[in-house]
């Protein structure tokens, strides 16, 4: 079993993942660099949640190996993952997941208390990316009542304020408008790189990619590289690569 690059936080190589029978990922392999904004980019159906959920440790794959620093998620415990996932890793969905009887502060705060914070600590750093989100003002509002985006700003902030290692965003701002969506992105991309967070964001959108310092597009289950046909003039195309030419792709890190 051969180790990841050093300079890989994720590795992945050769997954396979069957949901309800069916393929949802056949042999897909990457890398991502630290403090590396990665787009996974593909229509929907294409395999770009499955990817997160492996790689974030939520979904076992069938067959294949991730790594997260050099230690391999693929044999951990599922208790061990569990831990992975609340100290090191943030997630965002496509549709907020609060907890309605906290307020929004609370929400934000909620894992710098499940890590054991203090109150005095949790609180003022909940605050203060409430306030980057221009939504500082919601900080004592309960979920019901607050506006969907507000909603999701909420979600965008309690990914952030524990500074994790990787956040992984599953279509994030796919409910909301454009200028909210370019202010979120926005905030969550600067955050990123100023703390030195890597993201893995899956996206359908071409324009929310263009933000990424790569993308790896995915289509059936499988990773995609862009060909040229032969001849001057001929469009490229997508061409879905094997197992075997993904796992030479996830050495070289190349798209």
């Amino acid at each position: 079993m051969a180790a990841p690059p050093d300079n890989d936080v994720l590795w992945a190589r050769a997954l396979h993942v069957k949901l309800n029978g069916s393929p949802a990922l056949t042999g897909v392999s990457l890398g991502v660099r630290e403090g590396e904004i990665l787009a996974v980019s593909g229509p929907r159906g294409s395999g770009k949640t499955t990817l997160l959920r492996c790689l974030s440790g939520q979904l076992p794959a069938q067959q294949g190996e991730i790594w997260f620093n050099s230690v391999p998620v693929h044999t951990m415990r599922p208790l061990v993952r569990e831990r992975l996932r609340r100290d090191r890793f943030g997630w965002i969905d496509p549709e907020p997941h609060l907890v309605p009887e906290l307020n929004a502060w609370e929400n934000v705060a909620l894992p710098l208390m499940l890590r054991g914070a203090a109150h005095r600590v949790a609180k003022p750093a909940a605050l203060e990316w409430l306030e980057r989100l221009d939504i500082g003002a919601c900080a004592r509002k309960r979920p019901h009542a607050l506006l969907h985006a507000e909603r999701q700003r909420v979600a965008v902030a309690r990914a952030l304020v524990s500074t994790p290692s990787v956040i992984f965003a599953d279509e994030p701002t796919a409910p909301l408008h454009r200028a909210d969506r370019a202010h979120v992105l926005r905030t969550l991309t600067t955050a990123a790189r100023s703390h030195g967070i890597t993201v893995v964001l899956a996206t359908h959108d071409a324009e929310v990619a263009t933000l990424a310092d790569r993308t790896v597009a995915l289509l059936d289950g499988r990773r995609v590289h862009t060909v040229h046909l032969p001849g001057s003039g001929d469009p490229a195309r997508p061409v879905a690569g094997t197992a075997e030419a993904e796992g030479r792709a996830a050495c070289s890190l190349s798209v």
